[in-house]
């Protein structure tokens, strides 16, 4: 059996959030629950006792007495307290004072690229937020409404989100280095009563203006009643493109005396956020979300299996336009503070963030795979060159952890660390799988499921894989949960929503991963399974192909796409080369023996061909369908969505791959 990479001190995993919540519940439930594992599965068999012991400690709403769930015809059609009231951003405001925290403490440090700094105190966020709030009053904003922002992650961000959720609207964002067509493309869909932009962003050592295409913006969406505009390269930006626009700052003025005197408690069931689907196959589904249903999820995800406390200081490498920042933001429920980055992981050096680590006393220390991986090709030891004393937690998403980036973790970074990789998405705003405090860390394995999900894998006829480590299959959830989205909107009849999560298994929810168990109860994502590939009848995920490819030093990047070839599919694997390395025959023959003796010959590619770039999401993920649209000769829908859309031009002069 593998030897774990890290295993947690007995009395450091008895004193976790997680274990003392088991002990409390075996207590009060009068259950013998030996570990986690025995707390999860009594979470998910008994959904409603468990989720109440939830809500009670760590929730701030009114919950009336009545059902905890309401079971309808599947999944889809449950729902959660439908007596409760809930507002979302009253329980991240008031999670300093729960925890006995002074107003006076940070609640949020800002830092840019170029470290320009803002620091707002729990008492001033609180400020902000309701003047927010009232400035949205005044303009006739309440339950319903859209409240749309297109800025950097920056505090404004976060007060308008806070200040759009006191008074019951419906808050949505995105990140500026969308263009004008992505943002029509999302915002134009939910039709915002008020839209919040910024002149501009610092990227990678540059300024990039947006005040022009925020009036382009403006413009697209007509029926607006406010604009106001945060400066983010200028304090005062010049205005005079947007008639009628207001600056931050006076908005902030004008709304404080009129400000709420309560925040808006709204149901369960009422929209509260809408987040976007990366769009790449079309226009991106806008997917509504309730703030209590996110509060209950978070508070999960986030003290038990994060063991997030009072006081911690917690960074996670996002921007506003994707559910990482949405997930990062309710951190303040738990009394800890947050460090919001802007700009490139890696200007003005390399170890940029782990600077940050040390400076701020950071705790938690959120990242994607990619960045973790592109740390450990460029030779990054950061156990070498920084403290990193306060550092309990590195978090892994977007993309499946190879791994090397596990044993990149615990030799190069710390060597005593909680390295909890996590995997869920956009359309539950959380986790299906996570990291697990009280339990040993595996090499490429995430730990387990998260409490109250009730996730497997299974096969193609539906069943269920779970004592069979290694078979791969769809990844589940047989049991409701309280962030299942409202909605989509514009969807009024439901069906869209079906056919996304509960076509593939009658009322069950298929999340559209390819997954398998391991022999320790933890899991493996092997990658979307709307990117599998079925080479000669064997489905292979894509995850598969990067885990092997990767480890090479001369690959920086791979990419692989089923190309429909003289009647089957065949494999075509792209690759970024490392500066000096070439694709020759050499190179070539080390990938494919790679892959045929790591994984099988079914996952040789047929082709090999170095591209200079491969297209990516702006959440940072592979665009694997627009490459397969490229090489059959489809058209790309939606370019929008990738951050880099020019990349797609390399696929596109490749001898010899038209079909």
């Amino acid at each position: 059996m593998t030897e774990p990479l890290w295993t947690p001190d007995p009395q450091q995993a008895a004193d976790t959030q997680l274990d003392v919540f088991r002990r409390e519940v075996a207590d009060a439930h009068s259950l013998l629950l030996a570990d986690s594992t025995a707390l999860h599965e009594w979470s998910v068999t008994n959904v409603g006792p468990f989720w109440d012991e939830v809500f009670d400690r760590w929730v701030v709403g009114d919950r009336q007495p009545g059902p905890t769930l309401v079971r309808g015809a599947g999944m889809e059609h449950s729902s959660f307290y439908p007596d409760a009231q809930i507002c979302y951003a009253e329980n991240l405001l008031t999670g300093a004072e729960r925890a006995g925290i002074s107003g006076e403490a940070n609640a949020v440090t800002f830092v840019r690229e170029d470290d320009v700094r803002r620091t707002l105190t729990w008492d001033e966020l609180n400020d902000s937020a309701y003047a927010f709030a009232g400035f949205l009053l005044s303009q006739g904003v309440g339950p319903g409404d859209r409240v749309a922002a297109w800025l950097p992650n920056t505090p404004e961000v976060l007060v308008a989100m806070l200040g759009t959720s006191l008074v019951g609207a419906v808050f949505t964002s995105t990140s500026p280095d969308f263009g004008v067509a992505g943002v029509l493309d999302r915002f134009g869909q939910v039709s915002p009563t008020v839209l919040v932009g910024t002149d501009g962003y610092v990227y990678a050592g540059k300024s990039q203006p947006r005040l022009e295409r925020l009036a382009e913006v403006v413009a697209g969406l007509g029926d607006l009643r406010a604009t106001v505009v945060v400066g983010e390269l200028d304090s005062t930006p010049d205005l005079r493109g947007l008639p009628g626009a207001v600056n931050w700052s006076d908005a902030l003025k004008q709304g404080a005396p009129s400000k709420p005197s309560a925040p808006a408690r709204s149901p369960m069931g009422a929209p509260g956020f809408i987040l976007y689907s990366s769009g790449t196959t079309g226009a991106p589904k806008c997917i509504v979300h309730n703030g209590g249903g996110l509060a209950l999820k978070h508070a999960v995800e986030q003290r038990l299996q994060s063991d997030i406390k009072p006081g911690d200081v917690v960074f996670y490498f996002t921007t506003c336009g994707w559910m990482m920042w949405n997930w990062l933001m309710s951190a303040l429920a738990c009394g800890a503070s947050l460090v919001l980055y802007d700009g490139s992981p890696f200007h003005p050096k390399p170890e940029r963030l782990w600077d940050l680590v040390d400076e701020l006393d950071i705790t938690f220390f959120g990242t994607s795979a990619k960045y973790l991986d592109a740390s450990r090709k460029s030779n990054l030891t950061p156990k070498q060159t920084h403290r990193l004393d306060t550092l309990r937690t590195i978090a892994s998403t977007g993309s499946p952890l190879v791994d090397e980036g596990f044993e990149y973790v615990y030799r190069a970074i710390k060597s005593d660390l909680h390295l909890a990789s996590i995997s869920g998405g956009t359309d539950i705003c959380g986790c299906f799988v996570g990291g697990d405090p009280t339990r040993p860390v595996f090499r490429g394995e995430i730990q387990g499921p998260v409490l109250g999900m009730a996730v497997d894998v299974r096969d193609e006829s539906g069943a269920s894989l779970k004592s069979s480590p290694g078979a791969r299959g769809e990844l589940v959830c047989t049991e409701p949960f309280p962030s299942m989205p409202v909605e989509f909107w514009d969807d009024a009849d439901g069906k869209r929503y079906h056919r996304a999560y509960f076509d593939r298994f009658s009322g069950v929810w298929a999340h559209g991963d390819f997954a398998s168990w391991t022999s320790h109860g933890g899991l493996v994502i092997h990658g979307r399974s709307d990117a599998t590939l079925n080479a000669g009848g064997v489905r292979i995920g894509t995850a598969e192909i990067y885990r092997q490819v990767e480890r090479l030093p001369e690959v920086v990047e791979a990419l692989a796409v089923g190309q429909e070839w003289d009647d089957d599919t065949r494999i075509v694997l792209f690759v970024k080369l490392a500066s000096g390395a070439s694709l020759d025959e050499e190179l070539v023959n080390t990938i494919r023996t790679t892959l045929r003796e790591n994984c099988s010959p079914r996952h040789v590619p047929a082709r090999i061909v170095a591209v200079a770039d491969l297209p990516r999401t702006r959440s940072n993920k592979l665009a694997e369908l627009a490459v397969a649209d490229v090489i059959h000769g489809r058209e790309v829908r939606n370019k929008e969505a990738l951050a880099n859309p020019e990349s797609l031009d390399y696929f596109k002069e490749v001898p010899g791959l038209a079909t």
